[in-house]
């Protein structure tokens, strides 16, 4: 399967504590944007998108991480939406993967035959401490989704996911905070994550580090590749 990536509208505003160095404001800060204008894209229409044969440029097959730069369910969003479901629609031979952290707003925005969620779309929910964990939890399980994942990046703190890991849960992944401002993330709690995951016989995937990351009391100032590669090295990843 192809993995890419679809941002059919970039920008965004800070939602909770996981939003307060987000990396798509400090890349824009970069090159001299303004992350909070929220813009339609060049790429809005790219999964119909066809080439001289008539043939669709993304292949049958392919997985599209949508909206990274962005959140699908963004208020100011909302009169482009229903655009993207349409070509959802359309596209059933694509996977698409939505992560949230605005998982409230959820039933709000789906299409009126979503029933009890399509086949071909994994909707992930932020939980990056437990205060979000509180308020997300109950309202993602609540929801009619087929495919659902917990994702804890930036991790901010240990979190107690209480009975929150069900069956319904495929996967949860675990990250630290990037950047230089990057808040601590220890180690201690996503080997908790992982604890509570292994009792539930739910997936596990420890995806970074962060820069800035604590084990065994010692904190670690790490690049973005160490961050990558010290979570391999780590091989605590389960299958379920």
């Amino acid at each position: 399967m192809n993995d890419d990536f679809y941002n059919p509208w970039h920008g965004c505003r800070k939602y909770s504590e996981g939003c307060v160095n987000c990396y798509v404001y400090r890349r824009d800060e970069a090159i001299g944007k303004d992350a909070s204008q929220i813009y339609r894209t060049a790429s809005f229409d790219l999964p119909v998108r066809t080439g001289r044969s008539g043939s669709y440029k993304i292949p049958s097959g392919s997985h599209l991480f949508c909206c990274m730069t962005s959140d699908f369910f963004l208020e100011e969003a909302d009169p482009w939406r229903n655009e993207i479901w349409e070509f959802i629609r359309q596209r059933f031979d694509v996977d698409f993967t939505i992560i949230t952290k605005r998982i409230s707003r959820f039933m709000d925005c789906v299409p009126a035959d979503w029933g009890e969620g399509w086949d071909n779309v994994e909707i992930c929910c932020t939980v990056e401490n437990q205060r979000q964990c509180d308020l997300r939890m109950p309202v993602f399980l609540s929801l009619p989704i087929k495919r659902k994942k917990i994702i804890c990046e930036p991790l901010l703190g240990p979190i107690d996911f209480h009975d929150f890991l069900t069956s319904e849960i495929r996967q949860v992944s675990v990250g630290g905070e990037s950047g230089d401002r990057a808040r601590e993330c220890d180690y201690d709690w996503i080997l908790d994550i992982r604890r509570q995951c292994q009792e539930k016989g739910i997936p596990f995937h420890f995806k970074q580090t962060g820069a800035s990351f604590r084990k065994d009391g010692r904190l670690y100032r790490l690049s973005r590749a160490d961050q990558l590669n010290q979570a391999r090295k780590a091989n605590i990843d389960l299958s379920g």
